[in-house]
């Protein structure tokens, strides 16, 4: 990539785990405060930010991937653990009845958190593309913004 001109680009580990902390509040509080949001992001905001998060965290492990591997990475592992619900037995549930398990391993397959995760991912590559931009374009041109 650096060859035809493009920077070489680090992903900050503290800008990271600020948008991992943020994004798990912000996820955690969409079930709690549920009641009292939109059908839409009630039902649906959970899991989208839990695979931002997932994203956001992939970035912060493997600081020099590509966004692209990035979030074919965290596809992979937020689809790989929704197709793990469809695994029922009985130590694996015990897991997913304590409150890390279940935030992580979830509790029961649905078609829609496979949406949600692609959403979550897709914004989060979208968001660093933007931040990417943002933080890498010139001198002249950060001074002319």
């Amino acid at each position: 990539m650096q060859g035809n001109g493009e920077k070489k680009w680090e992903r900050n580990r503290i800008l990271y785990l600020i948008l991992i902390i943020t994004t798990m509040i912000l996820g955690i509080s969409s079930r709690k405060f549920g009641s009292y949001l939109p059908v839409l992001l009630r039902d649906y905001a959970g899991d989208t930010l839990w695979a931002l998060m997932v994203f956001w965290g992939i970035g912060f492990l493997f600081s020099k991937i590509s966004t692209g591997k990035a979030a074919i990475a965290a596809l992979l592992f937020s689809y790989t653990i929704e197709f793990s619900q469809l695994y029922q037995a009985e130590w694996i549930n015990v897991l997913r009845h304590t409150t890390l398990g279940g935030l992580v391993l979830g509790f029961g397959f649905l078609w829609s958190d496979l949406v949600c995760y692609t959403v979550g991912v897709l914004a989060g590559g979208l968001i660093e593309k933007g931040l990417w931009r943002f933080l890498l374009r010139p001198k002249n041109e950060a001074g002319n913004a």
